[in-house]
């Protein structure tokens, strides 16, 4: 990935193969399908996206792809996520397995409530 001064979400997928692009265009789908009011931004050279904080922010790497966001939050999730590799503020999914679209789903309307209580309470 020769490109490293992305203005643009499309920027970015536009510099991934195809196969990657699809994934991570999915995985778009997913946060935006629940999470509509979610702003696309680049963040740290990486699609971002968020509503009332950040919400998440995807990646394709050689090996897999992921899905992050400030900690802590996947604890949440421990259960659901327990056949992949997470950190405090990151999940791989493996590109040699499903990503799990559904489950990011659930997990950014979650990520967004919180945010949107968390901004309650400062303005309330």
């Amino acid at each position: 990935m020769a490109k490293t001064d992305f203005r643009t979400v499309e920027d970015y997928f536009a510099t991934r193969s195809e196969d990657e692009r699809a994934v991570l265009l999915e995985m778009q789908r997913a946060i935006l399908s629940v999470v509509p009011e979610a702003e696309p931004v680049i963040s740290y050279q990486l699609p971002a996206y968020r509503a009332d904080g950040w919400i998440f922010y995807i990646a394709a790497f050689a090996n897999h792809f992921t899905l992050s966001c400030p900690p802590p939050f996947f604890e949440g999730f421990s259960e659901e996520l327990s056949a992949y590799a997470v950190s405090k503020s990151a999940v791989r999914f493996p590109k040699d397995r499903p990503v799990p679209y559904a489950l990011i789903s659930e997990m950014a309307k979650v990520r967004a409530r919180q945010n949107r209580e968390r901004e309650a309470k400062k303005t309330g």
